[in-house]
Parts: C-alpha cells; sequence; structure tokens
C-alpha cells in the first residue's frame, strides 16, 4: 500500500463517521440499523489505518524512545477503541430498537473492568499517543508549529459534542498531509548503493 493513503484515508474515514452519526440521530436516536452499522465500520476502518499512520509518525521522529512509547499508547487505545465499536455493531445488530440497545449495553458495562478498559481510560491511550507523535514531529521541526493544534482540536471535539467530529476530522486531514508529503518523499529516496 502507498505509505501516504492512510494519513489522508484515516482522517476522511473519520468524517464519514461523523457525518453519518449526524445523519442517524436526526430521527432523535441512534441506532440500531444501517447508519449505525455502517458509520461503525468507517471508524473501525480509519482506527486501522491509524496503525500504519503512527507507525511512519514514529519512523518520521527518528524512531526515538518517546515516540516509541507514543506510538505504543496509541495502537493500545486503537486496540481498545476497536473493541468498543465492534461492540457497539454487535450490540446493534441485536436490537430491535434503541431501548433494547441500552438494556445491552448496560449489560455489558456491568461486567468488571470493561468501562475503565473499554470505554473510559483504554480510548484515551489512542489520543494521548496521536498527540505525543505529532507534539514529537513539532518539536524535531518536522512538522510545523500549528499542526498539533489542528490535532488537538480533532481529539477535543468529542468531549465538547461529537457532532463536531466532521470539523475535527477536517483539521486532522489538512495536519495529515504534509505528514503524507514527508512519508512520501522518504519512501521515493534512493537506496544507496553497497559494493
Amino acid at each position: 500500500m502507498n505509505p501516504r493513503i492512510p494519513f489522508v484515508a484515516a482522517p476522511l474515514l473519520t468524517l464519514a463517521y461523523g457525518v453519518i452519526r449526524i445523519l442517524d440521530g436526526l430521527d432523535g436516536s441512534r441506532g440500531p440499523g444501517l447508519a449505525w452499522t455502517s458509520g461503525h465500520l468507517a471508524f473501525m476502518a480509519a482506527l486501522i489505518l491509524f496503525v500504519p499512520v503512527f507507525l511512519q509518525m514514529r519512523r518520521l521522529a527518528d524512531r526515538d524512545a518517546f515516540s516509541t512509547v507514543s506510538a505504543g499508547l496509541g495502537i493500545i487505545g486503537i486496540l481498545t477503541l476497536l473493541a468498543q465499536f465492534g461492540i457497539d455493531i454487535v450490540i446493534g445488530l441485536m436490537s430491535a430498537d434503541h431501548a433494547a440497545m441500552g438494556v445491552l449495553f448496560d449489560q455489558v458495562q456491568a461486567v468488571p473492568g470493561v468501562p475503565l478498559a473499554i470505554y473510559d481510560g483504554g480510548p484515551l491511550l489512542f489520543f494521548v499517543g496521536q498527540l505525543g507523535l505529532v507534539g514529537r514531529l513539532a518539536a524535531i521541526r518536522r512538522v510545523k508549529i500549528w499542526t498539533p493544534f489542528l490535532v488537538l482540536i480533532d481529539v477535543m471535539v468529542p468531549f465538547v459534542n461529537k457532532d463536531l467530529m466532521p470539523l475535527g476530522a477536517v483539521c486532522l486531514l489538512i495536519s495529515f498531509l504534509p505528514l503524507a508529503g514527508q512519508v512520501a518523499s522518504r519512501t521515493a529516496r534512493p537506496v544507496p548503493a553497497t559494493v
């Protein structure tokens, strides 16, 4: 796969999730149904693409200890978010209506450790890792100083209002485009000949 693709596709899939989520809520409730499932699948695809994004960002940061820890934390966060969204999809498929989903969510969240690992603490690692990587790249001047601020906007909007997620995704796309260019230029460099 072209290493630039995840830097563009992950924000676009996040944007798709945000828009689908808004459309799903127009009737006053979210899920179950096609919009619920397709939106969640779009975000899961975005999360999978964040793995190579984080690894490429670590590479751009010269694989130092800070970027390695940040990438590791981000990937753990991705795994917990994939579990959360997988649970959401299964509950949506098992439920006849929104009220039935609530009952199943209550049952899942009653399992000891699940709220912290899958819903509260674990997913935060995705954002911590992402901010750590882009902050490190800004510190070593591999990205513009405004890049971490755009990523921070993307990270913060779901906590302010989840309906602002499309705005956050656009900020993320703007911040990732220069990174995609750097990854492409590093990949295009000729490999030195060995004698």
